[in-house]
């Protein structure tokens, strides 16, 4: 049985910092891909970074040298390290699993998704 949970959101000032976490259980890395979407206000849900770990990551330009996705094998966690926040950042974030191998960033890809954790970030 596959369970995600994501924490972390919370609200900061233009230019900080937040580091969001998504708890696992079911999953093995070795099979899986796992993803950060995001669905700001009024728009559609996108992927905002994506990881497997024989095949890479995927960063939306948006976010490019900016966010970081990683895995922690042991805890069965995927944290998503949010750098030099703006406000079109502002987004319920969700965490998702897919079994294979190909860090997607399409949605049908992954069969698992937790809830949503509110970043919002203004001055």
């Amino acid at each position: 049985d596959v369970q995600l949970q994501a924490s972390g959101g919370g609200v900061v000032p233009p230019g900080r910092s937040l580091e969001l976490s998504c708890a696992t259980s079911g999953v093995t890395f070795d099979d899986y891909a796992v993803g950060w979407f995001r669905r700001a206000p009024g728009k559609e849900r996108e992927a905002v970074s994506c990881i497997s770990q024989s095949r890479g990551t995927y960063y939306a330009d948006s976010v490019k040298g900016r966010f970081t996705i990683s895995i922690d094998n042991a805890k069965k966690m995927v944290y998503l390290r949010m750098n030099n926040l703006k406000p079109e950042d502002t987004a319920v974030y969700y965490c998702a699993a897919g079994l294979g191998s190909f860090p997607s960033r399409y949605e049908g890809y992954y069969q698992y998704w937790g809830q949503g954790t509110l970043v919002t970030v203004s001055s």
